[in-house]
């Protein structure tokens, strides 16, 4: 034990500190079962950036077959079925279709990469790991059923004064 002012070495039971007269302050015992806690916290934190790489994959496998369909549908090759403005071909340049699509693919493209990212994030355990998963959260939260469920499940595990505590000290 050391004298908290002066930094000498006291002796275990000694009182006062005989450099600078200091009482000696009694160390503080540690949390008892702190070693579990952060065990079984690691275990979910590993659990939840597998997750992430998995909604990733599944963002970016559906986004770019959604896309792909809305493209040739958009592009008269369903025309033998339609009716009206598209079943006759291209849709005219000046409506907003192209556009729409390419605004699509960045987003489809983002929302896949924010989630890879957290997923790597909360594997190596860094701090942005987590700042990058609870804004990607937040962000998912609105995407139905498997956004909405893995977004909550990630503000749970994230947020908080003892979870925060229990990320610090992976």
């Amino acid at each position: 034990m050391f004298c908290s002012g002066c930094g000498q070495t006291l002796a275990p039971g000694q009182g006062l500190c005989p450099q600078c007269g200091r009482p000696a302050v009694a160390p503080v015992p540690s949390v008892p079962g702190l070693g579990m806690q952060l065990q079984i916290y690691a275990g979910k934190v590993k659990a939840l950036s597998i997750v992430w790489f998995i909604y990733a994959g599944l963002a970016l496998v559906t986004g770019i077959a959604g896309l792909t369909f809305a493209r040739e549908f958009m592009g008269g090759r369903f025309g033998w079925w339609m009716h009206g403005p598209w079943g006759r071909g291209r849709l005219p340049e000046e409506m907003f279709g192209p556009a729409i699509l390419r605004f699509a693919w960045v987003m489809v493209t983002v929302r896949a990469g924010l989630a890879f990212i957290a997923g790597w994030g909360l594997r190596e355990r860094s701090q942005w790991g987590r700042v990058v998963a609870v804004v990607t959260a937040f962000l998912n939260i609105m995407h139905d059923p498997f956004g909405t469920a893995l977004g909550i499940w990630t503000l749970v595990v994230l947020m908080g004064y003892r979870n925060t505590s229990l990320y610090e000290q992976l």
